[in-house]
């Protein structure tokens, strides 16, 4: 008799949630950034966002949570309540990375991700007055000065942090790190000469190179990046370096299902939006739409990855 009772009420359920789902969302959303303003994360949420707002038809206020390496914006979006009034941008690898380098107050299983948006490769970036004009200038000058030459990342275990590491296991060189909150932060360390190098996404300092500030030694791709299809990638140098950070959005574990299904298909009609599609442009952010299944898939799929590169080349310094 429990049995059918409970079969009996399943159709009431699902047939309320399309009336509650036709109000959502009657109020603004928030939209928790775990980096800091003026990073390529933070550009690409600022600019989702403003779309977002014309399809959901209420405001999405980005609040920045920097620190710990991402560690302190996911933490805060995982415990938000699964209305899906708070969303957040979660980054690879930092959000299957910080769990398995330390105890965090989140895991994957925490978040219900939603859509994928950016997916940008790393890069190395010195000023253009720097020696070094290669990948072969900077390991000959590693070499004869070990463990000088500093670097910024976004924090230990970035994607960022994880390109130099493999880099240099490669190169035989060893290279002194400095993490900084967000890759605006390793950009002005960058040009006040703090850092002589610095590994980010190519979309966080592309626009400088075209300016003629900052010189792309070479990108982390799997191919050359539409974005800069004159930089040569690290394979194409003798370095199995592939690395890179996708961007997308997710909510809290326990998300009803219908407003996953609105958030999701109102991201995909961003993404597909000629007007987005030219801010994407000129911004140099690679957009990679995946839906909440594929994008789930991708995201454990990292996690298994780097928790097999953790059992073999632990990143903690």
């Amino acid at each position: 008799m429990l049995q059918r009772r409970h079969l009996l009420a399943a159709p009431t359920l699902l047939l309320a949630r399309p009336a509650r789902a036709a109000d959502w969302p009657d109020r603004p959303l928030a939209m928790i950034v775990a980096f800091a303003p003026g990073g390529g994360t933070d550009a690409a949420a600022r600019t989702i966002a403003r779309f977002l707002e014309r399809d959901l038809g209420q405001p999405v206020v980005v609040n920045n949570r920097p620190g710990a390496g991402g560690e302190i914006g996911f933490g805060e979006l995982a415990r938000a309540k699964p209305d899906g009034l708070t969303i957040g941008f979660i980054n690879t690898p930092h959000i299957v990375t910080l769990p398995i380098e330390r105890r965090t107050r989140f895991r994957l299983e925490d978040f219900t991700p939603i859509a994928n948006i950016v997916d940008d490769p790393g890069a190395f970036y010195v000023l253009t007055d720097s020696p070094y004009r290669s990948l072969a200038d900077l390991i000959a000058a590693a070499r004869a000065r070990p463990e000088t030459i500093s670097y910024g990342s976004t924090g230990i275990g970035s994607d960022d942090h994880l390109a130099v590491l493999a880099f240099e296991r490669q190169a035989g060189i060893r290279l002194l790190h400095i993490p900084y909150a967000g890759s605006a932060q390793v950009k002005q360390a960058l040009i006040g000469k703090t850092i002589e190098l610095a590994s980010m996404n190519v979309a966080e300092g592309v626009q400088e190179s075209r300016q003629g500030l900052l010189r792309m030694l070479a990108q982390m791709g799997e191919r050359r990046t539409e974005v800069a299809p004159e930089i040569p990638t690290f394979r194409e140098a003798g370095f199995d370096v592939v690395e890179g950070s996708m961007r997308g959005l997710a909510a809290p574990a326990g998300l009803p299902p219908a407003v996953l299904q609105r958030l999701s298909l109102a991201v995909d009609r961003v993404v597909q939006d000629p007007e987005f599609q030219m801010s994407a442009i000129q911004q140099a952010l690679p957009l990679r739409f995946l839906g909440p299944e594929a994008y789930l898939a991708e995201l454990t799929a990292l996690r298994a990855r780097y928790q097999a590169l953790w059992s073999t080349h632990p990143w903690r310094e």
